[in-house]
């Protein structure tokens, strides 16, 4: 029940991706739910109609997760919010970053969060997966024609898979939607989803977390093209290799993660927390994600500040060519849960490098 509703969470977020972004529904959901046990009226029933059951991140090596609480010294905590105790709140932010830096393998240097003297109480978490491919990728140059890429040398990462099942077809509210997943180690998958031209990036990519697990369809969608070679079936997979980063300013969207009510500073909302009347001042997530020839990375950092108130040879067999040479949106999934840990949108890949003499890792 938890995994799904922090999907929905997910998906509902993603619909409102309108370029190039990462999130992580995965990394906000445990912080709304910690928030909604210590809260109390109208700001603890909205938080509640979000997350109302706690969310057991993975483990695993692949996948780093931790919970942090700073406070200032005159703010008294209960108990519950005393165990998350990671630091003193001062005017010093650095103690911030060093500790988002660290959780994140560096991948985020800085905590999303701006602290100034109304600033009582700032609480954290942060989330970071890295996976190395079952199949690596091979380096190259892909120029797009036509779309919205068309005329750019693009770095291309190219691999010939012998399962054909990487692949589906599947019919999603955004219309005919193409899923490749890409299995990486410790449990962690990433599948690209490649939607028909017109729909928006942020339907596309809230159908492919709604349809993770929809049958599939025949092999005939967007970016599909069919060979008949002699080198036994699979998927030939080509996309570009891309970084992209996000960051989100959760209260533009405070209905959406119940935070409304918890926003208003004519009163205190978390007595959990302690004696102390706190109103939410800033909710914020700072995330980035990158696709190479060997593995994935993604990380993100999300902040609730509090102020004083009131995510062969033989016969010829089909083989399936998938070419994501226009915009597309991919999601990290953990394998066994089904939790989507990540979801994006790629708009502006990279380039390839001006030598062929340059090392891509």
């Amino acid at each position: 029940m938890t995994i799904a509703a922090a999907n929905a969470l997910t998906a509902a977020w993603a619909r409102t991706i309108t370029g190039g972004t990462v999130l992580s529904g995965a990394g906000l959901y445990p912080l709304l739910h910690l928030l909604a046990t210590a809260a109390d009226g109208a700001a603890r029933d909205e938080l509640l109609a979000v997350a109302a059951t706690p969310l057991p991140w993975p483990s695993g090596d692949a996948v780093r997760a931790a919970t942090g609480l700073w406070a200032r010294a005159d703010v008294p905590l209960g108990p519950a919010a005393a165990g998350l105790v990671a630091g003193v709140l001062t005017g010093d932010r650095a103690p911030l970053d060093a500790w988002a830096a660290e959780r994140t393998g560096g991948l985020v240097p800085r905590m999303p969060v701006t602290v100034d003297s109304s600033t009582r109480l700032v609480l954290a978490s942060a989330l970071a997966v890295t996976t190395t491919w079952d199949l690596p990728f091979n380096d190259g140059w892909l120029w797009p024609s036509p779309g919205p890429w068309a005329g750019r040398r693009l770095t291309e990462l190219s691999r010939f898979d012998p399962d054909l099942g990487t692949v589906r077809v599947v019919d999603s509210p955004a219309g005919p939607l193409t899923t490749v997943t890409v299995h990486g180690g410790d449990d962690l998958d990433v599948v690209l989803l490649l939607g028909a031209p017109d729909p928006t990036p942020g339907s596309v990519v809230a159908a492919g977390i709604t349809t993770l697990d929809a049958p599939s369809l025949p092999l005939e969608g967007p970016g599909i093209r069919h060979h008949r070679w002699p080198a036994g079936p699979g998927v030939y997979l080509r996309l570009p290799r891309f970084t992209v980063g996000g960051d989100h300013d959760l209260l533009n969207h405070a209905d959406l993660f119940g935070l409304r009510s918890a926003t208003d500073a004519g009163r205190g909302h978390f007595p959990g927390i302690g004696p102390a009347d706190l109103a939410v001042q800033q909710a914020a997530q700072a995330a980035t994600a990158t696709f190479t020839a060997v593995g994935f990375k993604a990380a993100a950092v999300t902040v609730v500040a509090m102020m004083a108130g009131g995510a062969a040879t033989g016969a010829p067999h089909d083989q399936v060519e998938v070419t994501f040479d226009r915009p597309f949106g991919f999601l990290t999934v953990h394998r066994p849960t089904g939790l989507v840990l990540f979801a994006g949108w790629v708009d502006d890949p990279e380039p390839s490098p001006s030598s062929s003499n340059d090392v891509l890792v």
